[in-house]
């Protein structure tokens, strides 16, 4: 599966840089919002789901290479953090709809929890 039919599966609004969505093929899910658990359990290549929005994010997407991060639940980054994430090649995708709802049909579309 893309990050593109991700995106269109989930409805998901796309907060940085259009890349071509359609030659990313995440590698598998996480779901935190303890950095320190990311750090040690997403896969990389992944798509890690969160309602943080701060800078930390973009520096935690970045070490581990992660397709995107998809902050859930309505929060929005400020500004300086979507250019941060520009700069790093970092994708940011926001949902208005709770964490759990988001894993749930990020795994009923078959992206399951790898590494």
């Amino acid at each position: 599966m893309t990050l593109q039919e991700i995106i269109d599966q989930l409805g998901l609004k796309v907060l940085t840089d259009v890349k071509d969505f359609s030659q990313i093929i995440p590698t598998g899910g996480y779901a935190s919002d303890l950095l320190s658990c990311v750090i040690a359990g997403a896969p990389r290549q992944g798509v890690w789901v969160t309602l943080q929005a701060h800078m930390n994010i973009v520096a935690v997407a970045a070490l581990l290479d992660l397709s995107a991060v998809i902050i859930t639940e309505g929060a929005r980054p400020e500004p300086r953090v979507i250019s941060k994430a520009n700069e790093e090649g970092i994708t940011l995708l926001a949902s208005e709809q709770p964490t759990f709802q988001v894993v749930g049909r990020l795994w009923e579309l078959g992206l399951k929890n790898g590494g």
